[in-house]
Formats: C-alpha cells, structure tokens, sequence
C-alpha cells in the first residue's frame, strides 16, 4: 500500500534515458544509452528503471562516505559515479561517469523533477492597473494573489496563490514567489526564490526613547536582494531605516530567520534557521551562520566566517575565523573551555 500510494502522490518525474543525460550534462556513457530513467533515489534503496549515484567526495565534514557494497549491491539501472569506482559497479548497469557526482546529481534532479511551466494570470488574482509586465505571457500570477500599482514583473517571474507583491516592488526574471509570501519596498534580482510565508520590506524594530517613550523611526530604505537569493519559509528581511537592507548574491536563508533594518549581508553566504541579525550588521562572503546564532547591533563579520550554532556574537570578527559559544569566540577556545567545565564537574 505506502508503494502505491508512493507512485500515486509522490513526486512526478520526467522519463528520460541514460545518453540524454549524458549529451545533457557532458558525462562520459558505459554501457546503454537507451536505458531508461523513470526517477532518482538513494542508492541503498533504488530500483531497476531508477538512477542512482555514489561519490567518496567529501565537500565538507558533514558528507559520510557509504560503504562500497552498498555501491557493488545496488539494483538501479542508471549509476553516476566517479572513475576509480567503475570497477566497482554491478555488471549490466549503465554508467555516467564524472569527477563530481554531487554536483551532477543536483542539475540531473532539477532536469528530471523539474516542475511543468505555468504560465498566465488566474482570473481570481488581483492585479491593479499599472503593473508592468516586462513578458506577461512568459509569468505566472495563481488564484488571490496581489500586485499592486508600479510593481515591475520581468519574464518567467512565478507568482502563487496568496502572494502579496506591493507597489513599486521589481521581481526579478525567473524568481519565484511562493504562496502567502508578503513582498513590498523591494527590488528581488534574478532567479531568487521567495518560500512561503516570507515577509520582505516591512519596517525594522526600529525605535527611540523621547520624554519616556518609545517613539517609532519611519522607514525610508528598501531591501535589495541580489540574484540567486533563496529566502526560506516564514523568514523576515526588514527595510532600511535609512540606508537599505542588502542580500548579495547566491546567498541562502533558512526558514525562521530574522534580518534587521540596514543589514548588509555578502555574497554565497548561508544563514540557518533561526539566525537573528540586529540593526546594522554588516557580514562578508561566504560565511556560514549556524543555526539560532544570533548577532547584536552593528557588529562586523569578515569573509569565510563560520559561527557554530547557538552562539551569541557581541564584537566584530575578523576574516577566515571560526567561532563558537556565548560569547562567540575561537573555536578552539571555546572547546578548551568545555574540557576544563567537564573535568570540574567530574572532579
């Protein structure tokens, strides 16, 4: 029965063959090119007509290496490994044969999982006068959505269900907009993806103290996202107070993150679940922001930064460290002092 209903409710995947993925993708073909591929699972679990991949890359720690049986027992008709494991793969599977199997595999889910196109403006959606569609034919707008007066759509924009897209707002080519995400005092870039629930541009927490009361700073900044922003589920990006909230590109943000007014974040970054950023904190590229971690007014994080999860970071911190604790601080330190509060408990 959960087979069944597997097949009925899971997933629909494009039927394709081995030699298109290989044209497709430039990967090296051993074996038949006609063999079909119906899906992609593990490869521990695959089945016949099903593609699998197995790779001994270790891109970062948390990657684990499977044992090679699982490898030399598979039962999937379509393998993508690396050269050094061809000798190890079941005879009569088909091979696609890279240097970089996990790299490989995300654009060959894309291609096979990949959503079929919507394309024009439900009936039900509510689209005021004066939004310009810079190639109307080519976006989606779904049933209750909202885009109001001055809004900038370009092409293959994806608008769903009970999305908010607020006056002035410019979205981007080829993002998408995900149902009940609330857009307004924004410029989205390219190929970004806005997940459910999201709110961008509303006004910061910002506020001053006068004759004993907290009066509210109006907003006059934006949020300027770059291309290739991932915002995940229920996250909120604030506008400038001023100057405008920034996102560079290819930066990904987990669902349930905060971003303050006036936060500048660089490129490639990654930000888990639960990040808080206050006012004015300006972090570099590709730093990684575990989850929870959260980071006071005005603090400056260099490039390749690493904060481990649930810490508490209070003063700037210079490019290439890794951080921890809370107080954040070196790694390492913050590991010696753990050791040393283990040994006086024990003792």
């Amino acid at each position: 029965m959960v087979k069944i209903l597997s097949f009925l409710f899971g997933p629909s995947a494009t039927k394709t063959t081995a030699g298109a993925l290989a044209a497709k993708f430039g990967l090296k073909l051993v074996g038949d090119k006609n063999a079909p591929v119906r899906g992609v699972a593990p490869i521990a679990d695959a089945r016949p007509g099903q593609l699998a991949f197995y790779s001994t890359e270790r891109n970062s720690n948390a990657f684990k290496i499977l044992p090679i049986e699982v490898l030399k027992n598979t039962r999937a008709t379509v393998i993508l490994l690396q050269p050094d494991q061809v000798e190890n793969a079941p005879s009569g599977a088909t091979l696609l044969v890279t240097d970089s199997p996990r790299g490989n595999i995300v654009k060959i889910l894309g291609e096979i999982y990949r959503e079929k196109p919507r394309f024009g403006v439900h009936k039900n959606a509510h689209v005021e006068r004066g939004v310009f569609f810079r190639k109307k034919r080519t976006v989606y707008v779904g049933q209750f959505a909202t885009v109001e007066r001055g809004a900038v759509i370009e092409p293959d924009v994806k608008i769903y269900p009970g999305a908010f897209i607020g006056r002035n707002v410019t979205i981007g080519r080829g993002t998408i907009v995900q149902s009940g995400a609330h857009i307004e005092n924004a410029t989205i870039g390219a190929d970004c993806v806005i997940n459910a629930g999201a709110v961008i541009g509303k006004d910061g927490f910002g506020y001053t103290r006068q004759d004993g009361h907290n009066v509210f700073i109006p907003h006059v900044g934006r949020v300027v996202l770059g291309n290739r922003v991932s915002v995940g589920a229920n996250t909120c990006i604030d506008r400038g107070a001023m100057t405008d909230t920034t996102i560079g590109d290819g930066t990904k943000i987990d669902n349930l993150c905060q971003i303050a007014h006036g936060v500048v974040i660089g490129a490639e970054c990654f930000l888990a679940s639960g990040t808080g950023l206050a006012g004015g904190v300006v972090i570099g590229d590709r730093v990684l922001l575990g989850g929870h971690v959260g980071v006071a007014n005005g603090v400056k994080i260099g490039d390749d930064v690493s904060v481990g999860a649930n810490s508490g970071v209070f003063r700037n911190i210079p490019a290439g460290q890794s951080q921890m604790g809370y107080p954040a601080g070196p790694g390492t330190e913050f590991m010696r002092h753990y050791a040393w509060l283990r040994k006086q408990v024990k003792s």
